[in-house]
């Protein structure tokens, strides 16, 4: 695996250094912990965006959403067995889960659904006003007259 050498950047930046958190924690993936709900990131609009995980056999109460700072956790907590049935084949997975996503600066959640075993989290981008780009109008001033000299010669 490759490493990246960020501190050329971080020298003339201020503040960013929640990016090398970041990169840090996608180098350290695990694929087989990240196989597990399957999911989806959509972006609806240029500031929607909705994530979708597929997960049969979890109800409402088996799930917990969490925001906090940047960051969206999503935990699914198992049933127990009744163990009164007998399964000759269990091919529909029912453990827990707890799947993380960063999230952008003004990016938070704003509903959540469950629809026949698909789990629908909608998010949005709120920019605060003050952060805003605003035009800044030019005030259109009477031309300044060249100063004149009266009655001297110049």
């Amino acid at each position: 695996m490759r490493t990246f050498d960020l501190s050329p950047l971080f020298r003339s930046t201020v503040g960013f250094d929640h990016l090398a958190r970041m990169l840090d924690t996608a180098s350290r993936v695990d694929e087989q912990a990240f196989a597990y709900p399957p999911y989806n990131i959509e972006k609806i609009s240029d500031d929607k965006y909705r994530i979708t995980m597929a997960i049969a056999g979890f109800a409402e109460s088996d799930l917990e959403i969490t925001a906090q700072d940047h960051s969206l956790v999503i935990v699914g907590h198992a049933r127990k067995d009744e163990g009164t049935t007998q399964y000759l084949h269990r091919g529909i997975a029912g453990r827990s889960f707890e799947r993380h996503f960063e999230l952008a600066d003004y990016v938070h959640p704003v509903g959540a659904s469950l629809i026949n075993g698909l789990l629908h989290v909608d998010l949005a981008r709120e920019v605060p006003e003050a952060m805003k780009p605003r035009r800044i109008e030019i005030a259109a001033r009477a031309p300044e007259t060249a100063p004149t000299i009266e009655n001297k010669a110049a």
